[in-house]
């Protein structure tokens, strides 16, 4: 017997998978889909060196240094890179989140920091990647200029779950403000991340974990 359905995983992005029962099991169900059973363990600093052995569906509980930049912040980052100004952080290798974050309760260090939508960065990801960007990180499919900046540059794009922001703000250890504190949730954050939980969503190879053809 096979049970086929579907995860909202993003905005109205679904995931496909199918259940078969098998009673020798312990749950009496084999599950197969999009989503890797394996988990790696992986630092920022070893994303370029590891990209190649990440595949769409890989599960990452990712730790290191991690720059926030939502719709705002790429307008201003793309104006200073216009203008040959300096950049709040060095784009090689770096690693960019889509997300605004609300304010820390006392004590922590974050307040909720889900993802955004990444579609809404597109226009700009090509550039970042082919400028020395590793990974970006955010929610829902990617446009196909982007799949092909990824796979030119052997780069990785990272699926947070939405909804989930304060079950992710545990993941985060230090975050420092450190460009346009003037647009408030979203200024530019560096945060460090202790074992992220994250999902590959286009591999270096331009496999996504979106195509309609995943689980089949």
């Amino acid at each position: 017997m096979k049970i086929p359905g579907k995860i909202e995983f993003a905005c109205g992005v679904r995931i496909r998978f199918r259940l078969k029962y098998n009673p020798s099991t312990e749950h009496g169900f084999l599950y197969k889909g999009a989503i890797s059973t394996q988990t790696v363990y992986l630092n920022t600093s070893e994303l370029r060196s590891k990209a190649a052995s990440l595949r769409a569906g890989d599960r990452v509980l990712l730790s290191g240094t991690v720059y926030t930049s939502r719709d705002a912040a790429h307008k201003r980052i793309f104006s200073l890179m216009e203008q040959g100004k300096e950049l709040p952080y060095s784009l090689s290798d770096a690693v960019i989140y889509y997300s605004g974050s609300t304010p820390a309760a006392a004590g922590l260090p974050i307040g909720s920091c889900g993802p955004t939508t990444s579609g809404r960065m597109d226009v700009y990801a090509p550039i970042l990647y082919d400028k020395g960007v590793v990974a970006t990180i955010g929610k829902g499919a990617r446009s196909r200029e982007v799949v092909e900046a990824i796979k030119r540059n052997k780069a990785v794009y990272l699926c947070a779950i939405g909804g989930a922001g304060a079950l992710a703000a545990q993941s985060v250890k230090t975050c420092e403000v450190i460009a346009f504190e003037d647009l408030g949730c979203e200024a530019v954050k560096k945060l460090e991340f202790h074992e992220f939980p994250l999902i590959v969503g286009v591999d270096c190879r331009g496999g996504s974990l979106f195509d309609n053809r995943v689980g089949e």
